[in-house]
């Protein structure tokens, strides 16, 4: 496993890279690969492990009972996914996570993590105060998504996304980690009116884009 990798991980922060693999070893750690389109969690799972993707990559999403699907976020190499549920205890999944390419993860036992061993080593502590600081990072991007969609407009929505975007990455040309229909998932709004509204802005020249790279103009 590479450690070097792992020890800049938002996981591992400040814990020494010769202690990872034994941290790893105490937190019960167990390497799994998917292909892609292979789902990872389904809704209605319950699940005990925290799981950090290694490569890859997968996707957070929301069914409802007519098919419609909400795209929640996504997770590449060093993020975690359904910590909060296995955080929650007994507490079923809402949500699937779905391999969007060959994705290998790595999950570990969550118990493990808040109930230190008998050697209440500091690493232990390190990685338990980081979880935490995870914990409160991933609340507050759900908050940035609900301020995304607050609008009752397309356009207030795509504005909003690609202005908190642009603060970001800081340059004038910003990419956005979803392609069109993972987009229009995110927003909450269709896809063929996210097109119709981009293509709107463009002729307006609020903005320009293709494919993933945008490029924000002027206010409106």
């Amino acid at each position: 496993m590479d450690t070097e990798f792992l020890a800049k991980t938002a996981l591992f922060k400040n814990v020494p890279p010769e202690e990872i693999q034994v941290r790893i070893h105490c937190l019960g750690g167990v390497v799994r690969s998917y292909d892609k389109g292979t789902y990872i969690h389904y809704a209605g799972d319950v699940v005990h492990t925290v799981s950090m993707v290694l490569k890859g990559r997968v996707i957070i999403e929301n069914d409802d009972l007519w098919g419609n699907r909400n795209l929640l976020g996504q997770m590449g190499p060093g993020e975690l996914f359904a910590e909060a549920y296995a955080c929650a205890e007994n507490e079923p999944l809402l949500i699937n996570v779905l391999a969007v390419e060959p994705t290998t993860v790595l999950m570990m036992d969550l118990s493990k993590v808040f109930h230190t061993c008998s050697r209440s080593c500091p690493q232990h502590q390190q990685i338990s105060d980081n979880l935490l600081h995870i914990l409160a990072r991933k609340n507050l991007s759900l908050a940035r998504r609900i301020l995304h969609t607050s609008s009752k407009s397309i356009r207030g929505r795509v504005l909003s996304y690609l202005s908190f975007l642009a603060a970001q990455q800081k340059r004038k040309i910003i990419t956005v980690p979803f392609n069109r229909q993972q987009m229009a998932d995110y927003l909450s709004v269709d896809r063929s009116a996210l097109s119709n509204e981009l293509s709107k802005m463009q002729k307006e020249g609020l903005l320009e884009y293709h494919k993933e790279s945008f490029k924000l103009l002027k206010e409106e």
